[in-house]
């Protein structure tokens, strides 16, 4: 067998999947999953991507990517081409077994609900602790907050921070949290999407951002028009994310010049987020357009350097 037939054959007899199952000790992350993207952990915040039907994959914490070849070398630098070769000879033609990964609570407080949580946490306020973070170090307009403290999508979290509610059939099912000395989310939630603005008649365009933050950034500098509903997806585009995207397309299909602007980070792993997040708007049948911040920012970096839209 010539040397070309025989990486091609470990390409297609081999799948990224089954690299990390047999010799990285990663597990799937099977809520986080889509049937196009399946998320393996391994360890606190290790994360890969497997794509392509199993032929490719990449790291949404970095910008490694590739095949399988560059895969084997990326969770094993030391191997040369030859060895890894020799590697994935053994695995062609065996199916991965997706083994299921766990999540350890890391508090008491994991045993209570997300919506239990949020509850009990203040309302957001002119003058709190966390309105403090956003309007100072975040800049985000006063009048921003006070429109999302009108419709309860931010409240007073820890130690100064601001919790951020995804909410499915109007209850809050996930908490992200952004504050001076952390960023993370509430375990135990399931994501879909943060929601900021109303959806009355007039809503025809639907602006999908990474970061709450961002989201209130992009409502700041576009006016908040009140055609939009700005939403944040949190980062990965996960199933229950995709199934509240695809739902929010579906009300807006049928509106007088529908648009779907995807706002994602203007870096690689943003623009992988926004060939995902487009292809639900094609499928939805709802004009897509890219929003991209300019010079590799975000839109709370275009906010705090007052530059506005350009």
């Amino acid at each position: 067998m010539s040397e070309d037939i025989e990486l091609q054959r470990i390409r297609e007899g081999v799948s990224c999947a089954v690299v990390l199952e047999r010799m990285g000790g990663w597990r799937l992350d099977r809520p986080q999953s889509t049937r196009r993207a399946l998320k393996y952990r391994r360890g606190e915040g290790e994360i890969l991507i497997v794509n392509h039907n199993g032929r490719g994959w990449w790291d949404p914490t970095s910008m490694a990517k590739g095949d399988v070849f560059n895969l084997v070398q990326h969770l094993n630098p030391a191997l040369n081409f030859g060895w890894v070769r020799h590697e994935l000879r053994r695995l062609v033609g065996i199916a991965p077994s997706f083994p299921a990964a766990t999540r350890e609570r890391r508090s008491r407080h994991g045993a209570r609900p997300v919506a239990e949580r949020w509850a009990a946490r203040a309302a957001l306020r002119r003058g709190s602790p966390a309105w403090s973070y956003l309007a100072g170090q975040r800049h985000i307009p006063p009048e921003i907050l006070a429109a999302a403290a009108q419709q309860d999508a931010v409240r007073e979290g820890y130690r100064g921070s601001a919790w951020f509610a995804h909410r499915r059939k109007g209850k809050v099912c996930h908490v992200e949290v952004r504050g001076p000395e952390w960023k993370g989310s509430l375990t135990g939630g399931t994501k879909t999407l943060f929601p900021f603005g109303h959806f009355t008649p007039t809503v025809r365009r639907a602006a999908v951002t990474e970061a709450p933050i961002d989201a209130l950034s992009l409502a700041a500098l576009e006016g908040c028009r009140a055609d939009t509903l700005y939403v944040a997806t949190g980062g990965g585009i996960g199933p229950g994310t995709t199934m509240a995207l695809t739902a929010l397309l579906a009300r807006i299909t049928a509106a007088p010049d529908a648009c779907h602007a995807i706002g994602t980070d203007a870096n690689t792993t943003g623009d992988r987020y926004a060939e995902q997040i487009q292809e639900l708007g094609q499928s939805a049948g709802v004009p897509v357009e890219r929003l991209r911040p300019p010079d590799g920012l975000d839109w709370n970096d275009i906010l705090m350097k007052g530059r506005g839209m350009r």
